[in-house]
Formats: C-alpha cells, sequence, structure tokens
C-alpha cells in the first residue's frame, strides 16, 4: 500500500529538476543570442551547425519541462487523493507521475548528449586552428 509519504518524497526531487532545468534553458538563451550575432558577423558553416543543434536543444528542454511539471501535477493529484484516503487512485496518479519524470529525465539525457556534440563542434574549431 502507498501511503501519503511516497509521493511527498518525490515532489523535492521534481522541484529541483526543474530549478535545473531552468538554468539549461537561461545558459541556452544567452549561448544563442551570441552564437546569432557571431552568425551575422562570420557566417561560419560550424557557427550554423550549433545553431541547428540549438533548435533541437530548445525543443527538448521545453519537452523536459512539460513533463516535469505534469510529473509534480500529477504527484500533487496523488498526495491529494491520497489525504481523501483514496489509495487506489493516489497509487495510480503516483506510477503516472514515475512515468512522465522519467520521461522527463530521458529527454534531459538526449539533451546533453546533443549538448556534447555541439561542444565537440567547437573543439574541432579549435584544433583546426592550431
Amino acid at each position: 500500500m502507498i501511503t501519503l509519504t511516497t509521493p511527498s518524497i518525490l515532489f523535492p526531487a521534481i522541484t529541483l529538476l526543474m530549478l535545473a532545468y531552468t538554468n539549461r534553458f537561461l545558459a541556452l538563451s544567452q549561448l544563442i543570442r551570441s552564437l546569432h550575432s557571431d552568425y551575422h558577423q562570420n557566417k561560419s558553416l560550424r557557427t550554423l551547425k550549433q545553431i541547428n543543434h540549438l533548435r533541437t536543444r530548445v525543443f527538448l528542454i521545453r519537452f523536459m519541462q512539460g513533463f516535469g511539471a505534469l510529473s509534480i501535477i500529477l504527484c500533487t493529484i496523488s498526495i491529494f487523493s491520497l489525504l481523501l484516503h483514496n489509495n487506489k487512485l493516489g497509487l495510480y496518479f503516483f506510477v503516472f507521475s514515475l512515468l512522465t519524470f522519467l520521461i522527463s529525465i530521458l529527454s534531459s539525457l538526449i539533451e546533453i548528449i546533443i549538448s556534447s556534440k555541439a561542444l565537440n563542434i567547437l573543439l574541432s574549431d579549435l584544433e583546426d586552428n592550431k
């Protein structure tokens, strides 16, 4: 049986993850602005490749944030259901909350992989300049 403390434990983890996602989004938006002005000055193919990666990363971050928000909503509904002594419904909402949390984390993993590819583009540019 699920108790009230079970979904309550997930609550701070989701909140902290959402904060990390927001920080990634802010850093990414700053990078996009920088690359945008750099591209208009240099018209570099590598900058254009990075911009294409950034479009995908922005989509993934929105996806991560959306599923993270859905996870916290489902977790809240789970807690509310358990407060109303509807354990079965509370369990279902908690399981759905875990699944959406997992989707959010998997999206984050994909975004990190794409981010690494973009960093490799930068590194190759530095190596070419040697």
